[in-house]
């Protein structure tokens, strides 16, 4: 009809267009189904979604399907004897009508908990993972398909965060017109790095179920946006330390990021310093985070003979070791890392030399070697001692942790905490035959370990960082997975308390199709195959792993986070840089998937398998707890638990990196220039209190704005922890949340004005309808108080003080 033709349906039953003759028949049918419908609703009000993603694509057939329903809901309502009534609607016409029964009505069932907001129907708490559409068809795949660019995501992220925070600076300190050129230069590119940013959190990009090609261009916006940033973030650290007073997007930058990406799907490099002798090259770190921060860091040389001093040219204290990669025939790859422990202002810039020839400072102190082999014969790197390991086991340690290891497979059995418990951590790694796609998760049996006798094993010993690397022997002429396990010294760091597991995955080519990658690590923990995983970094969800569901049904998604607790109060976390799924399948088994490879399309709309596997690593930072205080048994409460504040701190570090930059040309020690270090903050935040974001949201137009009104944006998260872990996050953690934050004085050097609370949107600011009213303490006297698991917005205006 009008020229419309309908779509044929490929099951061969193709569309009639409903007309007189037909449509009592097509009535009393689609009544029938909406009856069996019903039997799932407790009310007499039904809500059916009509239409798919593919629907309604033009007016014509919008039109088409209006008239269907039209003459159809017309037959219903005009026959009282089918006691039904048919008609389109909103969601907010249907939850009206659901509220107007509700009041005529009790639907209320015994002992059961209503909503309080509406008698007779109970609230609902968590998610609705893992979802299935059919049988056993559950869409727990997508959780880790195209890992790589899941990875890419959060960089991306983090750094658009950092430069925000940097454009923020420049244009708060800055006190004539000449020193915004350079901001106002590089607006257009952070607008576009953050609306690349955003098109990949689509539901067919961040989740990695999207075509070949479309990848192809998520990947080059996002990899053009992360080189803008970082060359914006070079040239604003040179005015923001001093080096120069103005800046311009046309004026070349002095420094280097440490990493460089060379394609939108390679892993990142380090830039390599060649120290000449009599020359210093400085590092500048930049730290995104709201509190001090003592870390052990680490960058790339070219010569080992070298010495670290910090911003005033006074030694520190530093290790090498060789840098390695994933080849069984050249472990070494020439180059060397150098280690120090750092310390960097909240939100601030700290400046470090790496210096040939300094006399009066102990040259960087080379990491002992361990070596066991049964692949081929490694050359022992000079200047480093070498040794050959004996025994089946090997042992590295710091001040708070032993870790053992099984030589002959590489990989971690247990870990010894000094003053402590022994705890069994037997790592394993394994892949499952699968027979699903992009979206499904459909394994053909359990997981089969793929870690045979014999391998690379190296060990690296040195004052700062001690490293297992093992290059496993499996049955692949290339093994499709290396990996090393780190611990730390430092004094006062995070890092001390945590184990770093970095594995560098290459699932490539056909021998590999139609499988996944899985590490387990299974503990002693008994948790009841329960364990929490977070939902968007935001909170915590309880995982239950149910045996009338099959192993996909109870594969859940890991943003950032999950861990197990056991009754005892012992928790097992696994931190990562990246979203990926876990499960806990028998008691105290922690698994997750590293990567996936599917030949086959799975029905759900893409059209293709995944078999565009790239080169990544995959970082987890695991951390293991014991409670001080009486902590929720797991098994017996249905509530969901919340992390440590040590944890937050693990999982901060993680995701918020130190940025690097590396200076282009080398100084000549003989001539010291000091270069000052930066640090906006009169004193660090508390502990459990995160900077989402501070930024400039209209830098464009940031000179046409009338004067006084707040051109900047703070938006604060307050964590919620949990109290019966320890409360001083074992580091330089001083003060949490409970008392009132004072706008006014967080900023060095800058005053606050016209502070006001906002809607998250930035839109509204009528305290009264957001609510914030009870909590937002007062604004106008620059006091805020924040909740636990609160997300808080406020305007404000910066002015240096003259």
């Amino acid at each position: 009809m009008h020229g419309f033709f309908y779509e044929l349906c490929p099951w061969g039953k193709h569309p009639v267009e409903t007309n007189q003759e037909n449509v009592q028949e097509r009535a009393l049918k689609l009544l029938d189904q909406y009856r069996k419908k019903s039997t799932l609703y407790r009310t007499n009000t039904l809500l059916v979604p009509l239409g798919d993603d593919f629907r309604y694509v033009s007016v014509d057939e919008a039109e088409a399907q209006f008239r269907n329903y039209q003459m159809i809901f017309d037959y219903i309502n005009s026959n009282p004897s089918l006691n039904a009534e048919a008609k389109f609607g909103t969601l907010d016409d249907y939850f009206r009508t659901l509220w107007e029964e509700a009041d005529r009505i009790n639907y209320s069932l015994p002992r059961e908990i209503g909503s309080g907001q509406v008698g007779g129907f109970p609230s609902l708490s968590g998610d609705f993972f893992t979802y299935a559409d059919r049988l056993q068809d559950y869409w727990s795949g997508y959780y880790v398909s195209r890992p790589f660019f899941k990875a890419v995501d959060r960089v991306l992220e983090q750094t658009l965060r950092a430069s925000e925070m940097l454009m923020a600076f420049l244009f708060g300190y800055c006190q004539r017109a000449q020193c915004e050129k350079l901001p106002m230069g590089y607006t257009y590119k952070l607008t576009a790095a953050r609306r690349n940013l955003a098109l990949f959190q689509h539901h067919d990009g961040v989740t990695g179920t999207a075509k070949d090609h479309v990848v192809l261009d998520y990947g080059t916006r996002m990899h053009s946006s992360l080189q803008d940033l970082q060359i914006f973030m070079s040239k604003a650290i040179e005015v923001l330390l001093g080096i120069r007073q103005e800046n311009s997007d046309e004026t070349p930058a002095q420094f280097d990021p440490e990493q460089m990406r060379s394609k939108y799907d390679a892993l990142p490099v380090h830039r390599a310093i060649s120290a000449r002798e009599g020359t210093a090259q400085s590092v500048v770190l930049l730290n995104p985070l709201e509190q001090t921060r003592e870390e052990v860091v680490m960058v790339v040389v070219n010569r080992p003979d070298i010495t670290v001093l910090d911003s005033n040219w006074t030694c520190v204290q530093s290790q090498v070791s060789p840098e390695l990669q994933h080849d069984k025939s050249k472990i070494f790859t020439g180059r060397h890392r150098i280690h120090w422990e750092a310390s960097v202002p909240a939100m601030g810039l700290q400046t470090y030399y790496i210096a040939n020839g300094f006399v009066g400072c102990e040259k960087a102190k080379p990491a002992k070697l361990k070596f066991f082999s049964k692949l081929s014969s490694i050359q022992c790197p000079t200047p480093y001692a070498c040794s050959k390991l004996e025994g089946d086991v090997v042992e590295i340690e710091n001040q708070h942790q032993t870790l053992t290891f099984d030589v002959k497979h590489g990989l971690l059995q247990k870990v010894i905490h000094k003053n402590g418990p022994q705890n069994v951590v037997a790592e394993e790694i394994g892949l499952y035959s699968s027979l699903g796609g992009a979206y499904l998760f459909v394994p053909a049996g359990d997981v089969q370990p793929i870690i045979q006798s014999g391998g690379h094993l190296l060990i690296s010993e040195g004052p700062l960082m001690q490293e297992v690397y093992s290059y496993p022997k499996t049955t692949w002429e290339k093994t499709p997975i290396s990996h090393s396990t780190r611990i730390y010294n430092g004094g006062n760091t995070i890092q001390e308390f945590l184990i770093e597991k970095e594995y560098h995955v290459e699932l490539l080519g056909k021998d590999f199709n139609d499988t996944e990658l899985i590490v387990r690590y299974k503990t002693e923990t008994d948790n009841k195959r329960i364990f929490y995983s977070d939902l968007n970094g935001f909170q915590m969800s309880r995982r239950e792993t149910y045996d009338k569901i099959p192993l996909q049904g109870n594969y859940y998604p890991m943003p950032s986070l999950a861990f197990m607790q056991g009754s005892n109060g012992q928790r097992f976390s696994v931190h990562s840089r990246q979203s990926l799924g876990a499960a806990s399948l028998k008691e105290g088994w922690l698994e997750i998937m590293l990567d996936r490879r599917l030949v086959r399309d799975d029905g759900r709309g893409l059209g293709q398998g995944v078999m565009d596997n790239r080169v990544m690593n995959v970082v987890f930072h695991i951390l293991m707890e014991s409670n001080i205080s009486s902590t929720s048994n797991p098994v017996s409460n249905p509530l969901p638990l919340s992390p440590s504040l040590l944890s937050h701190c693990v999982s901060a570090h993680l995701n918020y990196p130190l940025h690097a930059f590396i200076a282009k040309k080398p100084q000549e020690i003989s001539v010291q220039t000091h270069l000052r270090s930066f640090s906006p903050l009169a004193a660090p935040l508390p502990c459990d209190l995160h900077i989402v974001s501070f930024k400039v949201p209209r830098p464009s137009k940031y000179s046409q704005q009338q004067l006084g009104d707040p051109r900047f944006v703070l938006m604060l998260r307050r964590q919620s922890w949990d109290s019966s872990y320890c409360g001083k996050a074992r580091s330089q953690c001083t003060s949490v949340a409970d008392e009132p934050v004072n706008l006014f004085n967080m900023f060095k050097g800058l005053a606050v004005l016209n502070a006001r609370a906002t809607s998250l949107n930035l839109l509204h600011e009528d305290t009264v309808m957001l609510g914030y009213t009870e909590q937002f303490g007062n604004v106008a006297q620059g006091h805020v108080i924040i909740p636990p698991m609160e997300i808080q917005a406020y305007k404000l205006e910066l002015r240096p003080y003259q």
